[in-house]
């Protein structure tokens, strides 16, 4: 650029870019524990900040993500649905009431484990006619929703503070402004 024009530094942009993103994924990391939606922790470690050139950053989460503000709604449910509500609730620290045998033969479960496989069942059940809690109460906006807009508006000041660090000087009918 001659003298007084634009001398913007494109590493400058991108380091920004990628701070605002990771700001971004450790505020939704926050709010993902603050709201104790933390249960595996598999959805926090989904979330990955890639650069894949100079001006682009994408914030990364596996794809049931979405769920996390709207619940799941009701429908057609995986297969194994029991399963993952069972490991769910193993994560979440969640038992049944124990259901005893009323016979004295040899058992495949304990009492404690077919109470929680009845509790995951129920849920599964719910979930799969009726959705989520979540889902049924309306949802919510105070995980990743209220983030997004908020990095916007920093990632947008900052780049232009940048952009006014950069310019040394404008010509205006030939004055210097």
């Amino acid at each position: 650029m001659s003298k007084g024009g634009i001398q913007f530094d494109p590493k400058a942009a991108s380091l920004i870019m990628r701070e605002e993103v990771e700001r971004a994924r450790q505020l939704i990391i926050n709010h993902i524990r603050i709201n104790g939606q933390n249960a595996s922790g598999r959805t926090i470690a989904s979330l990955k900040v890639e650069q894949p050139s100079e001006d682009e950053t994408i914030l990364w989460g596996h794809k049931p993500f979405g769920v996390l503000e709207t619940g799941r709604r009701a429908g057609k449910i995986p297969y194994g649905f029991r399963g993952i509500i069972r490991q769910w609730m193993k994560d979440k620290g969640l038992h049944g009431t124990p259901i005893p045998y009323k016979t004295q033969r040899p058992h495949k479960y304990t009492p404690q484990e077919r109470g929680d496989m009845s509790m995951a069942g129920a849920i599964a059940h719910t979930i799969a006619n009726k959705g989520s809690r979540l889902h049924r109460t309306g949802g919510r906006a105070d995980v990743y929703s209220n983030v997004v807009p908020d990095t916007m508006k920093r990632l947008g000041q900052r780049l232009i503070f940048l952009i006014h660090q950069s310019v040394g000087s404008i010509k205006l009918n030939n004055e210097t402004v």
